[in-house]
């Protein structure tokens, strides 16, 4: 977690200490994204590479995995605004959001890097998961349990499976999928592949 700069305010001093923490952040992203495992990252290398001592960053960071859970966040992005004009719309909108952040190369480079070290590092791992998947879980869980409630969905919806149906189609075709871009309207075909079996003819478009 970062560690907020105590004592007055100083107007001068935080858009420099703003600086220092997203070259802090992009360090370490970049680092690994280099190929440098979590295991292999410094705090010297992250500090060297950033441009700022050691204290600076401790000051911020406790520790190397808390940096690193924040760093990692930093790649989610927002949660996009749900209309709940329907299901459908709303599903897409969450679903384009997962392929916006795969379209990313960086992204996908540094999270292929760390998730292979998550054996190794349970406690940061979890960490992230809560932070910035949950989130994302949630908000999906939400949009189908809604469905489910108004009619767009089955009444025996299996929401867990739902949600693996949806996330899991955006994952193999991020990870597996074609090279090259992701196609624009990808979110927009798989929403509506999936509901074909979800709500039959009762998809609302």
């Amino acid at each position: 977690m970062t560690i907020q700069d105590s004592g007055a305010a100083r107007p001068a001093g935080r858009p420099r200490s703003e600086k220092a923490e997203k070259a802090i952040i992009d360090a370490t992203l970049d680092l690994i994204g280099e190929g440098m495992g979590v295991s292999e990252l410094s705090i010297e290398a992250i500090a060297s590479r950033a441009g700022v001592g050691k204290t600076t960053i401790y000051r911020r960071w406790s520790n190397k995995e808390d940096l690193v859970v924040d760093a990692l966040s930093t790649l989610k992005a927002p949660l996009p605004p749900l209309s709940g004009t329907s299901v459908r719309d709303d599903l897409i909108s969450l679903l384009d959001a997962m392929r916006r952040e795969a379209g990313q190369a960086r992204t996908r480079c540094v999270m292929n890097i760390a998730m292979s070290e998550a054996d190794r590092y349970p406690r940061l791992m979890e960490r992230f998961v809560k932070r910035a998947v949950e989130p994302r879980r949630q908000a999906l869980r939400s949009v189908i349990e809604r469905g489910v409630a108004t009619g767009e969905l089955r009444p025996d919806l299996d929401v867990e499976l739902a949600m693996a149906l949806f996330s899991g189609t955006m994952m193999w075709q991020s990870k597996w999928g074609p090279a090259g871009d992701l196609p624009a309207d990808l979110a927009e075909r798989v929403v509506d592949t999936v509901l074909l079996g979800l709500a039959g003819d009762r998809v609302r478009r």
